[in-house]
């Protein structure tokens, strides 16, 4: 990255492009061999390319050797990402609350009693943070998003008239993750709500009370997690997947889009469907769906 920086910094790099539109002056990247025609013609200045991909950089464009273009297009992103101007309004903040001089707070964020916010922490407008949580260092928050609200839980009368649970936890966000807009994080009852470092939510999910996450998980749109769900380290969650409450994830699985896990898996692996099974053994129960289907309308 020393040699994408110093390129960068000399303005030799003057944009990002896909293979297809580059334009002189922009870097672009091979990361799928489906684009590789495209890279054969591309009018781009510099590409980011694997070794076995140099011979298909045109006359013109200086091919750039990494191990990972993908990788490295990202950590360029991060170079070229524009510094915000800032011009916040109807900032609230409560009491006994502490906001570190770096963090960017933009406009109409509520910020609630006893919260703290750590470095370079970036939020942006229209959040809403509850009393007591803590949120470390280069975090960012993305608009519209609750953090540390109640969660939710009943008990019942005996005519099932439901009697609130009070929650008195609180919500921590571990260093550099990062939430999505519109998305909601519940308090727990009394001990935390968990977001652990480096991982990532994307927009609209539901976080219930008591959940754990630990580092480099993935939860992507849409999906929820129920109450006391925990994701063990580098757990993705597809679009629209969801779970039930008091379960565990094993470290590096990965649920597919729409998956429901019903109970804990305790073995790293993919897994799809409802209820949630191996990925493999999902796609042979379909193909043979689809072909008792077939049968029957014949």
């Amino acid at each position: 990255m020393i040699e994408l920086e110093e390129l960068v910094k000399s303005h030799a790099i003057k944009g990002i492009a896909d293979t297809k539109t580059a334009k002189e002056g922009d870097i672009t990247f091979l990361s799928d061999k489906k684009f590789l025609d495209d890279l054969k013609t591309t009018k781009a200045s510099f590409a980011l390319v694997k070794e076995s991909d140099k011979e298909f950089v045109p006359k013109g464009c200086k091919a750039i050797v990494v191990d990972d273009p993908y990788l490295a297009f990202a950590k360029l992103t991060q170079i070229f990402a524009p510094k915000p101007k800032i011009k916040s309004e109807n900032i609230v903040i409560g009491y006994n609350s502490k906001v570190d001089d770096t963090a960017i707070i933009m406009s109409n964020v509520v910020i609630g009693n006893s919260v703290t916010i750590g470095k370079n922490v970036k939020i942006y407008p229209n959040v809403t943070i509850y009393d007591n949580t803590i949120i470390e260092d280069d975090v960012t928050i993305h608009s519209g998003t609750v953090i540390g609200s109640d969660g939710f839980g009943y008990a019942y009368e005996k005519d099932r008239t439901p009697v609130k649970i009070v929650h008195f936890g609180r919500v921590v966000i571990k260093k550099a993750a990062e939430i999505g807009a519109n998305c909601t994080i519940d308090r727990g009852v009394f001990n935390d709500t968990i977001i652990g470092e480096n991982s990532k939510i994307d927009n609209l999910v539901q976080i219930g009370h008591n959940c754990e996450l630990e580092k480099n998980c993935i939860v992507v749109s849409q999906s929820g997690l129920a109450g006391s769900t925990k994701l063990k380290e580098c757990v993705t969650m597809g679009a629209q997947s969801g779970t039930a409450g008091h379960l565990e994830i094993a470290p590096y699985t990965f649920i597919a889009a729409r998956g429901g896990v019903t109970k804990s898996i305790t073995k790293s692996g993919v897994y799809a469907g409802f209820p949630i099974k191996e990925h493999k053994t999902w796609l042979k129960e379909q193909a043979k769906i689809a072909k008792l289907a077939k049968e029957k309308n014949q």
